[in-house]
């Protein structure tokens, strides 16, 4: 068993893309009820499937397994709620701490977060200048929730968003 334990920022500037590389991902998600999710998942050229649990604080269960390649390109295009996510992920090694920056494209153009993982909930971190504000309890920014509701459309009434 996995948690994840997560905090979620936006995106101020440019400063952060000098220390950064990026590959593109694809993904997808099979279910997103009651907390629920089941994702799809390719990066560059490798593919993953994923659970995670309802968020509890800034944690949930999550379990990743490795995928064939070929059975996620299939599941992301016939089985997976419409839009898929498309993001590149930049990676910042930072006072101990690996920062993934998302840089969303598609539906969700314009977006720009950043998140780190940590050991407990309670970990001190310091937060590079590059970051906005914290969104880690804002279930908008949740990627299951930019699929039923782009950031494209929020300047249109929000559905109902749960926390997947």
């Amino acid at each position: 068993m996995s948690t994840e334990i997560e905090r979620k920022f936006l995106v101020k500037g440019e400063q952060w893309r000098e220390e950064a590389t990026g590959i593109l991902y694809r993904q997808g998600y099979l279910t997103t009820t009651e907390g629920l999710t089941v994702r799809v998942r390719i990066v560059g050229t490798h593919a993953y499937l994923t659970i995670k649990g309802p968020t509890q604080g800034f944690s949930r269960l999550e379990f990743e397994y490795p995928i064939p390649l070929a059975d996620a390109q299939i599941m992301l295009d016939s089985l997976c709620d419409r839009p898929l996510i498309e993001k590149t992920r930049y990676k910042i090694q930072q006072n101990e701490l690996t920062w993934e920056i998302d840089e969303f494209s598609g539906e969700n153009l314009g977006l720009i977060v950043a998140e780190v993982e940590l050991t407990s909930e309670n970990q001190v971190i310091q937060l590079p200048e590059w970051l906005g504000i914290e969104v880690s309890d804002d279930s908008r920014y949740f990627n299951a929730n930019l699929v039923r509701y782009p950031y494209s459309h929020w300047g249109t009434p929000s559905r109902d968003l749960q926390s997947p």
